[in-house]
């Protein structure tokens, strides 16, 4: 079994022009670690917290589409819009998370595939990575 856990931020609120957005994303397969990433989304207004969510997603599914993991994949975040949208249970209205959500849609297209909210508490590892790139890019700036 595959899972992929995954988290983003966009820090700070405000000033918008200040914003950060970054993911951080863990990949295991049988309970071992295969692939970890994170990274900077974006900076600026343009960018939110559901934004660095849906690119968190995005670019595991990129990684285990790359890694040829084809077997059961069990998605896990702390982010209850994200799993409620990809789930089916909550429409997607926001005109910036509408094309995101279509590409993960695609990512997803043919493989056998699950999401699960899990309490922050639980996604400790995608959220440290997350963090981090937060932590690397803030002091870049």
């Amino acid at each position: 079994m595959i899972e992929v856990w995954f988290d983003g931020l966009c820090e700070p609120v405000m000033p918008e022009d200040e914003r950060i957005a970054c993911l951080g994303y863990v990949i295991k397969r049988n309970g071992k670690t295969v692939d970890v990433g994170s990274g900077v989304v974006g900076v600026g207004a343009s960018v939110t917290n559901n934004v660095a969510e849906y690119r968190a997603l995005i670019r595991a599914l990129e990684r285990v589409r790359s890694l040829g993991l084809s077997e059961k994949v069990v998605v896990r975040s702390d982010s209850r819009l994200v799993v409620n949208q990809m789930k089916g249970e909550w429409k997607v209205r926001a005109p910036l998370i509408a094309p995101l959500y279509r590409e993960a849609m695609t990512l997803i297209a043919g493989l056998d595939i699950s999401f699960e909210w899990v309490p922050r508490e639980e996604n400790t590892e995608a959220d440290h990575l997350s963090r981090v790139a937060y932590e690397n890019a803030r002091r870049k700036r």
